[in-house]
């Protein structure tokens, strides 16, 4: 990813707040048949590594955990974002020198692939995601809610994904290399907007 410094965030808890918040990241491998990606939902366990594992699964028939990587595999997870008008630039007014641009924050982790079919992993993978995204409701969603051989059934159409991050990369693109009454300008059009991600990137503008 190119990251220009005035946009590279390097705070790993900002980065692991981001992957958390994203919920839903596109996992992509490189294989000899070309580059492959399949949207999943996973969760991270940052005290385990260096720079923390990430764990998901896949369709036991997506035809990615069969192919072998090509060096490494990279999650991508996408935080907030928002398209931002030259017509919010106090510079608009004072040269017209200003073009269109979009903020936003992403982090990409990088690490080697390991998937596994081991029954009780799977369903330890699965009881996490599931209790992790049912939490917010009244009356949470467990998976001993279903029958036990449902359940195992189901494990039974799945592969684990676990993730070691070895490296991992952000960005936060907020407006940073415009001055002062730019940024102030952006963050003010953003708040004013219908768009709930437009208001949410609107605070995350230093002004």
């Amino acid at each position: 990813m190119y990251v220009p410094p005035a946009f590279k965030e390097q705070d790993f808890a900002a980065l692991h707040e981001t992957m958390r918040q994203a919920r839903l990241a596109n996992f992509v491998t490189a294989t000899a048949g070309g580059l492959m990606s399949t949207p999943l939902p996973l969760f991270l366990e940052a005290g385990e590594g260096e720079h923390g594992v990430l764990y998901g699964h896949l369709a036991r028939v997506n035809p990615q955990w069969t192919l072998p990587p090509v060096g490494e595999a990279m999650a991508l997870f996408m935080g907030p974002d928002a398209y931002v008008t030259p017509s919010w630039y106090a510079t608009k007014r004072e040269t017209g020198k200003v073009v269109p641009t979009w903020n936003y924050v992403a982090v990409h982790a990088y690490g080697e692939a390991e998937f596994f079919d081991d029954p009780d992993r799977l369903l330890d993978v699965v009881r996490r995601l599931t209790a992790l995204h049912e939490a917010p409701r009244a009356e949470p969603w467990s998976v001993e809610d279903a029958p036990e051989a449902f359940v195992k059934a189901q494990l039974r159409g799945i592969v684990g994904l676990r993730l070691p991050i070895t490296r991992i990369e952000g960005k936060r693109k907020m407006s940073q290399n415009r001055n002062e009454a730019d940024r102030g300008g952006v963050a003010n059009g953003l708040a004013a907007s219908e768009r709930e991600s437009d208001r949410l990137v609107s605070g995350l503008i230093p002004t």
